[in-house]
C-alpha cells in the first residue's frame, strides 16, 4: 500500500504543485483547503505524513498542529511557512512539528524532505513490530523500549513526539559522545541542508522540558558550547 500524505494548504495552485510532485513519488495525496477540514481528515483518517501550511483561513496551521499532536503524538507533521516568518517556524517546532519548509522551496528539496520523513515513519513501524530484547536501552533510571516506542525515567513515562523519541534514542545510544547540530540533522532527520539547525535547537529544548528536573540546568542532554550536544550518562545514574 502506498504511503499517504495530507496537504493542508489554502492556495489551490500551491497545493496542486505539491500534489503533482508528491504523486511522482508514488504517494497517495489528499488535499484540504481549510484548517478545520484538515484537522477532521487528519484525526479520522490515517496519514503517513501531513504537510501543514501555517497561514490558513479560520483555524491556523499552528492550532491544527497542536490539536493533531494532542490526539496523535506520533503523527509525522511538516509545517510550510513563509520564508520571513521565523516566529511561525519556532512556534511550529515548539508545538511539535517534526520539520518545516520555508516558502518558496525547490521541488527537489520538498521531495527529499518528504522521503526523509517517510523513512523515519517506516523505521518506527518496523521497530514496533520487532520484539528482540536487544532493541531496548537501559542507562541508569532511563529506559528506552524501541518495540513499544516508550521511554521512562525513574519509572515515569515521557510523552514524546516521534522526532523527540528518535532524538533522545540517538543521543542515548551514543552516551557522552558530542554531536554537532548538522550531525543530528543528518542522523535523526536524515538530510543535509544548511539553515535548518534551529530545528535541532527547538527539539532539544522541548525534549529537555519533558526529561530534565530543571530544563534551565540540564543534567542529561547537555550543551557542549561551540560544538553541539551530548547525552550525559551520569545525569540518569540510578
Amino acid at each position: 500500500m502506498a504511503d499517504s500524505v495530507l496537504i493542508v494548504e489554502d492556495q489551490q495552485d500551491i497545493a496542486d504543485l505539491i500534489k503533482m510532485n508528491l504523486e511522482e513519488l508514488s504517494l497517495q495525496v489528499d488535499h484540504s483547503l481549510t484548517g478545520e477540514q484538515g484537522l477532521e481528515m487528519a484525526t479520522k483518517q490515517g496519514y503517513s505524513l501531513i504537510l501543514l501550511d501555517v497561514m490558513l483561513p479560520g483555524i491556523s496551521g499552528l492550532d491544527v498542529c497542536r490539536q493533531i499532536r494532542e490526539q496523535k503524538p506520533e503523527q509525522a507533521i511538516m509545517m510550510l511557512t513563509s520564508k520571513s516568518s521565523e516566529v511561525d517556524r519556532v512556534v511550529g517546532l515548539e508545538l511539535g512539528a517534526d520539520d518545516y519548509m520555508a516558502k518558496p522551496f525547490s521541488v527537489r528539496e520538498l521531495q527529499a524532505r518528504v522521503r526523509s520523513q517517510l523513512r523515519r515513519v517506516h523505521l518506527m513501524s518496523d521497530l514496533q513490530q520487532q520484539s528482540q530484547p536487544s532493541q531496548n536501552i537501559s542507562i541508569g533510571e532511563l529506559k528506552i523500549d524501541n518495540v513499544l516506542h516508550r521511554i521512562t525515567i525513574a519509572g515515569k513515562a515521557l510523552e514524546l513526539t516521534s522526532t523527540e523519541f528518535d532524538l533522545l534514542q540517538h543521543l542515548a545510544t551514543h552516551p557522552d559522545q558530542v554531536f554537532s547540530r548538522s550531525q543530528l540533522l543528518s542522523s535523526v532527520w536524515g538530510y543535509h541542508h544548511s539553515g535548518y539547525e534551529h530545528t535541532v535547537n527547538s527539539h532539544i529544548n522541548r525534549l529537555r522540558s519533558k526529561l530534565e528536573r530543571d530544563a534551565t540546568r540540564p543534567e542529561i542532554v547537555q550543551t557542549v558550547w561551540g560544538v553541539g550536544y551530548k547525552f550525559n550518562r551520569q545525569g540518569v545514574a540510578a
